[in-house]
């Protein structure tokens, strides 16, 4: 056969967009499968394992877009339940799912509000919780959106929730807010589900009270959360706000805390979270905010859920109510160790008389399997009990390295305000310094001005003497002027002398005059600017001396002030020396704790170590354990599978025969396997510590693909010659290609590109050959059998009942038209025929209770279409037998119509009494099949058979009584004829004789072909005996003749073409 590797690109890329649209359709059936079994109105919890489904589609698709598109269509306005575990569900989707699963739910938040406002308005228990659950998953979709950063799980670090809440202390106040708002909502959901559940033990195993209760797990996990965001908050607005503004803050806070902590005790004590999760413990009394210190106390909640993985079903159509807990004492590890039954086994019985050696290595193996799974669930209980322990203790260390910074930073904020300070007394002091340097400059000034006006002050004296001089000057030039005029007279010859002596003194004079004017205006203007200028220096010497007082004293206070200062420094220098060696002690503490805590850290991490090292010599062993039970395992699969190969030439194998019925069962069954073994191949790949799962598969896959082989070779004994080759050479070929694949899975450098989509290949080759090789005329659907047989029982009854109704109406129509012999043998008839249908009606109502208790018997935990399904031959030839009986009813009313009118034939009348005799007989065969041999229906339904026969036998007999008697035989008289007119009407009745003899041999192998096509469109072919789904069976083919098949209809001479009566074939199982 050509490898896959041949086939063309175009080939190769539309079985991939084929593989592609059949993936997805597999994957929104899954989808819709687990939304169908997640949201359901029956009041029970909603199974983990569905919901695991939910989410991982929305990974998947990276979205919650199927699951909006499905659960849209729940009618959820109709059941308050459903509205219940459809939220449940969505609040796990957000919490689990995609991150994108947020906006999705956003688009159909106005749904969620109509949801919440329709069950408002409803006096319903469930009622008043969905209306809390919808305020609640809106007001969660709401803060998330807002805070984009916060996913909806929560579960964010601190850094990250300083990061939302920002420096602004408005939007603090605005986020505190928001998170109360959503603690109140799951603290009213949580209160309501308990007030409304007894809170006694036994409540909570119950599935109704279940139903109510498995939520909270999710309310749990968010009021962890915002506990301690709250509690991260408050601290943070209260060392930036006054304690009063936040009164209100903590009173709410105060009414939280003591709801949380008695929801947290209430939910403790119920059995039904004790295995599913473990809730924290709060502290006693709530943190006190008005004290920075109590944040070191705060230790966050941590909610652990154990990792304990729910077993998953074989059979995941199941519908029956499961309690999400165990609360029975059974162990689970007991039933699981029963042996079960070998299909193979069941068939043929165990090999050597007994249980094979290795059947007892593998269940021995089982059994340490066992037992080291659940030393490895206890060692990693174990461990994840140390890693809780060592988280608290990091939580723990992290706090008081928190209260530590907190200390630190608060000692470097006052230092810095120190350092301020002492930076602000500095710079007076300088200002102080600039002022006293002023001020000496002043002084300095005023010195100058003073000596500047001194020296003004002299000469104004030397200008005042000066004046005085020329004064005397002057009043000494006028008394010589005086005595010159008085002797004038006496010195008139001198007066001319002296006259011109005279002008010139008196110029000289006068010019000096002037000068000394001039000298004195100028004197005067300069002693007028020096006087103007030594009232400014007055004035300025003043405001000086204002100026000097005010500085001296602010120098005064300025000296206290910095005596007060230096005092302050000083202290304040202690203070900080103490607190340095105060933080400096505490650091040193501190640094001993983090070595004595590294130090039980690194204790800690190396038995942590040592547990990871044995764990994982515990797990390689467990892997090649495994291994060596996988190799085990695919060798007992090869034995089987070549064990069946061999019996495609083994002589002894040709009589056994199989129909294609039963090989396409086979197929469809291999084919469903080997997606099983596909699927445990690849989980074996991702936990090689886990083989279960593909051990199962294997043996599955190995029992059903010898069961294949050796139908396929038992229907090709039966097939035509092309079809057969074809079979026996698919059949090699799938049991060369299945041992060529678990030769590769049985060799680890193989092991990860084994792929049995080669051997799928095959086995669809074989199923389409089975389908080829299947009789025609199953044109009914398998899930419409069951209806089917109701509704031809229900015509057939309607038909019979018809029909003696119809055979009434001709009995009165015959009495008023005919009369004498006539209406003697038409009574007759229509008796006969009205004692035959009324115990044909007796038969089926046998039938009917009689086929009631087959199924009722045989269909076990199935249902009755079901169990139909199953036995699909059986159940076709009941409803080919009831068909026939309606049919031979029918045909009977029409025949006896046409006798009474005279318009028909007598013989008419006698088939169709035989007809329906042969019809009830397949009726009585079809429903024997299946029944009980001591039960006391199928005798009254033997019985009633008989009494059919009998009636039948009447109408017969009356039938040809009444044609005997209205019959006109001639008298044959030959008395007038000649010899040669007595040969002549001889051979002229030979010829009539011969003609008639051709007729019938033409009419009866007509009959024959008749019969032929008959079986053909009955789905039965001539040369194959009729078997219903691996149970042999005399009775499928629809029979057309009387019971007594071995007579010919019409005469006594031998039919040239019966119905074959077939011996019935040992069918291979």
């Amino acid at each position: 056969m050509n490898s896959i590797r041949q086939v063309p690109t175009r080939v190769k890329s539309r079985r991939t967009e084929a593989s592609l649209g059949a993936e997805r359709e597999h994957f929104d059936k899954q989808q819709l499968s687990s939304i169908s079994k997640a949201i359901t109105s029956s009041e029970t919890p909603v199974k983990e394992k569905h919901a695991r489904r939910i989410i991982l589609g929305t990974h998947r698709e990276k979205g919650a877009y199927t699951f909006w598109s499905y659960s849209l269509g729940f009618p959820l306005a109709s059941s308050s339940i459903l509205s219940w575990k459809f939220c449940h569900v969505l609040h796990k989707v957000l919490r689990d799912g995609h991150q994108n699963v947020l906006q999705d739910c956003m688009r159909h938040h106005g749904s969620l509000v109509e949801i919440g406002k329709l069950w408002a308005h409803l006096h319903d228990k469930y009622g008043q919780l969905v209306v809390l659950y919808t305020k609640l998953l809106c007001t969660k979709l709401e803060f998330h959106v807002k805070h984009s950063e916060i996913p909806p799980n929560l579960e964010v670090t601190d850094e990250v929730l300083e990061r939302t809440a920002g420096t602004d202390i408005n939007n603090v106040f605005q986020l505190t807010v928001e998170v109360f708002d959503y603690m109140d909502t799951e603290l009213r959901l949580a209160e309501t589900v308990i007030r409304q559940l007894n809170t006694s033990i036994a409540i909570s195993t119950l599935t109704s009270g279940q139903c109510r209760l498995s939520p909270l797990i999710q309310v749990i996990q968010d009021c962890s959360h915002l506990y301690h965001f709250t509690v991260k908050l408050l601290f943070k607005l209260h060392a930036c706000l006054p304690a009063d503004t936040l009164q209100g803050h903590r009173d709410r806070f105060h009414d939280q805390f003591r709801s949380l902590k008695t929801f947290f005790n209430k939910a403790r004590d119920m059995m039904y979270f004790k295995r599913l999760i473990q809730i924290p413990k709060l502290p006693d009394s709530p943190p006190n905010f008005l004290h920075a210190a109590s944040l070191a106390k705060h230790v966050k909640p941590v909610v652990v859920i154990p990792d304990e993985d729910e077993p998953e079903q074989q059979d995941d159509d199941d519908d029956d109510p499961e309690p999400l807990i165990e609360v029975s004492d059974v162990s689970t590890s007991s039933i699981q160790s029963q042996p079960q039954p070998d299909i193979f086994d069941q068939t043929f019985g165990p090999p050597n008389g007994g249980f094979d050696d290795r059947d007892l290595q593998i269940e021995s193996l089982k059994r340490d399997l066992e037992l080291l799974r659940a030393d490895l669930e206890r060692v990693k209980a174990e461990a994840q009990r140390y890693i809780t322990q060592l988280k608290s203790q990091i939580n723990s260390l992290e706090a008081e390295l928190e209260e530590q910074r907190a200390q630190k930073q608060r000692a470097l904020v006052e230092n810095e305000q120190l350092r301020m300070e002492l930076e602000a007394t500095r710079r007076r002091n300088a200002e102080h310094e600039g002022i006293q340097a002023t001020f000496i400059e002043a002084e300095k000034r005023s010195q100058a001005t003073e000596q500047r006006y001194n020296k003004l002050k002299e000469k104004h004296s030397e200008l005042v003497a000066g004046h005085a001089e020329l004064l005397r000057k002057s009043a000494d030039t006028v008394k010589m002027l005086s005595a010159t005029q008085q002797t004038q007279e006496e010195v008139e010859r001198t007066k001319l002398q002296l006259s011109f002596e005279v002008d010139r003194i008196k110029q000289d004079a006068d010019m000096k005059l002037e000068e000394q004017k001039f000298e004195m205006e100028k004197l005067k203007r300069e002693l007028e600017e020096k006087m103007a200028e030594v009232m400014r220096i007055k004035a300025t010497l003043q405001s000086s001396e204002k100026t000097s007082e005010q500085v001296n004293s602010s120098m005064t206070a300025l000296q206290a002030e910095k005596e007060r200062l230096m005092r302050s420094v000083s202290e304040k220098e202690a203070e900080l020396s103490s607190l340095r060696q105060a933080a400096q002690v505490q650091q040193s503490s501190l640094q001993q704790e983090r070595e004595r805590n590294s130090r039980e850290m690194g204790e800690l991490q190396g038995k942590l170590q040592e547990k990871a090292s044995q764990e994982e010599q515990l797990k390689q062993k467990l892997q090649e354990e495994q291994f060596a039970l996988l190799q085990g395992t695919i060798t007992e699969a090869e034995s089987i599978i070549q064990d069946a190969s061999a019996k495609l030439d083994d002589p002894l194998h040709i009589r056994c025969t199989s129909s294609p019925d039963y090989l396409i069962n086979r197929a469809e069954a291999t084919l469903g396997s080997i997606d099983k073994v596909k699927k445990g191949h690849a989980d074996y790949l991702s936990n090689m510590g886990d083989a279960g799962g593909l051990l199962r598969a294997l043996t599955h896959f190995s029992h059903l693909a010898a069961d294949t082989i050796i139908n396929g070779s038992a229907t090709a004994h039966m097939a035509p010659t092309d079809h057969a080759d074809r079979l026996t050479e698919n059949c090699r070929d799938f049991s060369a290609q299945s041992l060529q694949y678990l030769k590769e899975l049985k060799s680890k450098t193989t092991l990860q590109r084994a792929d049995p989509a080669a051997i799928r290949v095959i086995v669809q080759k074989i199923l389409h050959l089975g389908q080829e090789l299947r009789p025609k005329g199953m044109d009914v659907r398998q899930d419409e059998l069951g209806d089917l047989v109701d509704k031809e029982m229900a015509s057939t009854s309607a038909a019979i009942e018809e029909a003696v109704r119809r055979i009434d109406e001709m009995m009165n129509q015959a009495r008023k038209d005919t009369s004498g012999v006539k209406l003697e043998v038409n009574e007759r008839i229509l008796n006969s025929c009205t004692d035959l249908m009324k115990a044909i009606r007796l038969l089926v109502i046998s039938s009917t209770d009689l086929q009631k208790e087959i199924v009722e018997g045989g269909r076990g935990a199935a249902s009755i279409k079901e169990f139909y399904v199953r036995n699909s031959r059986w159940t076709e030839g009941l409803i080919s037998a009831a068909k026939a009986v309606g049919w031979g009813a029918t045909e009977m009313v029409e025949s006896a119509d046409k006798v009474v009118l005279h318009t028909g034939k007598y013989e008419e009348l006698i088939v169709c009494s035989h007809e329906i005799a042969a019809s009830t007989a397949q009726l009585v065969a079809a429903s024997k099949v299946k029944a009980d041999r001591n039960s006391k229906k199928l005798s009254v339904l033997q019985q009633a058979s008989r009494h059919v026969n009998e009636m039948a036998a009447n109408v017969v007999a009356s039938t040809k009584t009444g044609q005997e008697h209205l019959e006109d035989k001639e008298t044959m008289d030959f008395s007038g004829m000649s010899l040669i007119k007595l040969r002549k009407e001889e051979m002229e009745s030979q010829v009539k004789v011969l003609e008639l003899e051709n007729q019938l041999g033409n009419e009866r192998l007509r009959l024959g072909e008749l019969r032929k096509k008959h079986y053909n469109l009955a789905g039965v072919a001539p040369e194959q005996a009729s078997e219903g789904n691996g149970e042999t069976s005399s009775l499928v083919h629809p029979v057309t003749m009387s019971p007594k098949s071995n007579k010919p209809a019409l005469m006594k001479k031998p039919a040239l073409a019966q119905k074959p009566n077939i011996l019935p074939k040992t069918m291979f199982k």
